[in-house]
């Protein structure tokens, strides 16, 4: 067993605070990461805060994880000492269900295992980036690529392909209109993403306050949906919407937006249930769908892509001790546009 230095949420009231926690023993199929960085996401604070039902602590957060291989396992095959690496949401799945043959690990119907807050298969508790180390079987470890920062390349492991996954799905690119809801650790990735797919892309947030980062992320249009006359003004106009906010909106107006057989795509996760009038659908042909990052498979795709289009997140590079401040910032909106942690403050 290794012990390792990691910040950690001691309840769902307390402020994270250092401690130590204990990585198996590196088996056959395993790798060690000395971890270099990770992306802090708005699920770790729903997390930390027991906000999607109860979760155990002492909980490490950190699903955005970047760092280098330091030991592989006698039978490793994908990975070699020194090699760039990343994890995201989850370390391990069943393997053997329709879900998990078809490369979308994520939806292992009999659950898959998340990197954090979950049972592993030696029966502990899975604690996860915001550590210095980090052990996973190589089947669920991904090539971070060299034209990609590891620092920008963390967050891409979680904000990154929740975005990508559903806009390769419904078709983004050329000839398509897509809109993107919020323009924060999501919302920026699905511009910058949807914006190299090809697709026209436009912003929809609350204000204008963030039109001139828009724009230069590559969305062609904004709009502020505080404004009343901004659903007139684009009724039936989009082939996609995806929502990346985890707030209660008025889905019948966003649907509205779409035009005939488009699809508004919820990725944010409010905690609070969402409504919706059955007409705003049927009489339009249109779908309200719903999309969790993606698999191991298309994570490596996402990467890949990132690098050949020069992709990679904004962000803000904090030392561990400055976690909590960050969690209130991003509560506030107070990030342009994803927090990452600098792991080798926790030295």
């Amino acid at each position: 067993m290794l012990t390792v230095n990691a910040y950690a949420a001691p309840s769902a009231t307390a402020p994270l605070v250092p401690t130590t926690v204990e990585r198996r023993d590196v088996g056959p199929h395993d790798v060690l990461i000395e971890i270099k960085y990770a992306g802090i996401c708005h699920s770790d604070i729903s997390n930390a805060r027991s906000e999607w039902g109860p979760s155990a602590y002492p909980l490490v957060p950190g699903h955005e994880i970047a760092g280098v291989v330091t030991e592989v396992g006698a039978e490793v095959s994908r990975h070699a000492v020194g090699d760039r690496v990343g994890v995201g949401c989850m370390v391990e799945s069943c393997r053997e269900c329709e879900s998990c043959l078809r490369g979308e690990e994520q939806y292992c119907l009999p659950g898959n295992t998340l990197t954090y807050g979950a049972v592993d298969k030696d029966g502990t508790i899975t604690q996860g980036g915001y550590s210095t180390h980090v052990v996973v079987t190589e089947d669920f470890v991904v090539r971070i690529p060299d034209a990609l920062g590891l620092d920008e390349a963390a967050p891409l492991l979680c904000a990154g392909i929740t975005t990508y996954s559903p806009l390769r799905r419904w078709g983004a690119g050329p000839g398509r209109k897509v809109a993107v809801i919020g323009l924060g650790g999501l919302g920026h990735m699905a511009v910058k993403l949807a914006h190299a797919m090809g697709a026209e892309v436009t912003v929809l947030s609350q204000s204008l306050k963030k039109m001139d980062d828009g724009l230069r992320l590559g969305a062609d249009h904004y709009h502020a949906t505080s404004d009343p006359t901004t659903f007139e003004q684009l009724a039936g106009t989009f082939d996609l919407i995806v929502n990346t906010v985890s707030a209660k909106l008025d889905l019948d107006a966003y649907l509205g937006l779409l035009a005939v057989n488009g699809a508004l795509v919820n990725v944010g996760a409010p905690a609070e249930p969402l409504s919706v009038q059955v007409f705003s659908l049927i009489l339009r042909g249109r779908s309200f769908a719903g999309s969790l990052i993606g698999g191991i498979r298309e994570t490596q795709e996402m990467l890949d892509f990132c690098a050949g289009h020069g992709i990679g997140s904004e962000i803000e590079i904090i030392p561990a001790d400055k976690i909590n401040e960050a969690y209130e910032r991003v509560m506030a909106s107070d990030v342009r546009y994803r927090f990452v942690i600098d792991t080798s403050t926790l030295a």
